[in-house]
């Protein structure tokens, strides 16, 4: 079984949802504490082994390609500053976290349309997806890497899950599965936004795949929506849970959606508590604040 080296970060969404902040600035740039959110998914990746990283991107986003090359006028002036060693070590290492690769999805057809221009990158090997809406911090493991041991244990394909509400099930989509031990499960069908009525479980997919490079033939085997056009994603993971080939993994993280304010907001405040920089003195003003609520 060949090694996850490759990922991709689908990164093309206009972010709508958190205007006016995302007009100028990719949503995925958005800050959690002193990093955008798009680097916590690099380093997720980095830290689970994977190498290269493709991040599908839409006009208007060339500054993400920015962030992960070399800044040589900042970081000389932080190299020559003794002061600023360390914040020198951390700016310079951003660019070499993993080989980052861009390229963009001309049309918003669907996350479908947007993983299937990453064909040619992914060539004959499996390769991992990681939203990139979703951040997810964990303190062990990262999650990709949960996915990637379950893809080697099992010889299927994976998916991240978690339990939701009703009304984000109905957002997101709904499995139908079987407990395998642990936290894993076996995946038998994929409902993208279901109706109340079909919810078959309250697991949703949060933002993280490990998958072969067949799925590309079942993303060209997927008719576009009739009421949005797009090509959804989650029907050609339906297609591997109908084949018997497909996982979720119930994954020790903890996910925000970073196109949506409050999980924007969750994020900087549950990521600036464990900071260490500004953990200490943010929990005690945190608490002062909460007095006078």
């Amino acid at each position: 079984m060949k090694q996850i080296r490759k990922a991709v970060i689908p990164a093309a969404g206009l972010g709508t949802r958190v205007l006016p902040a995302s007009k100028a600035v990719p949503k995925e740039m958005l800050n959690i504490v002193d990093k955008p959110a798009i680097q916590y998914l690099v380093e997720e990746c980095a830290a689970a082994g994977i190498t290269d990283i493709l991040i599908i991107t839409n006009r208007g986003k060339g500054v993400m390609e920015d962030h992960f090359d070399y800044a040589f006028e900042l970081e000389e002036n932080l190299r020559r500053n003794p002061a600023k060693q360390e914040l020198y070590n951390a700016v310079h290492a951003v660019a070499d976290l993993a080989n980052v690769y861009f390229i963009r999805q001309k049309a918003t057809l669907g996350l479908g349309h947007a993983i299937l221009s990453a064909e040619s990158f992914v060539g004959d090997e499996p390769f991992a997806i990681l939203y990139g809406d979703d951040v997810i911090v964990s303190e062990g493991r990262p999650v990709i890497g949960q996915l990637i041991d379950a893809y080697h244990e099992t010889g299927k394909c994976a998916c991240g899950v978690k339990e939701c509400t009703t009304e984000q099930v109905m957002k997101y989509c709904t499995l139908d599965v079987t407990p395998l031990g642990g936290n894993r499960y076996d995946v038998h069908r994929v409902i993208e936004k279901p109706e109340r009525a079909q919810i078959l479980s309250h697991f949703s997919i949060l933002g993280r795949n490990v998958v072969t490079p067949d799925v590309f033939d079942l993303i060209r085997a997927t008719p576009p929506s009739p009421k949005t056009g797009e090509i959804y994603f989650s029907e050609a993971v339906s297609a591997l849970a109908e084949q018997g080939r497909l996982v979720a993994v119930d994954f020790d993280g903890r996910r925000y959606d970073m196109g949506d304010k409050l999980g924007i907001m969750q994020a900087n405040v549950e990521v600036a508590l464990s900071h260490p920089e500004i953990g200490d003195a943010f929990r005690a003003y945190l608490k002062k604040l909460a007095e006078t609520l």
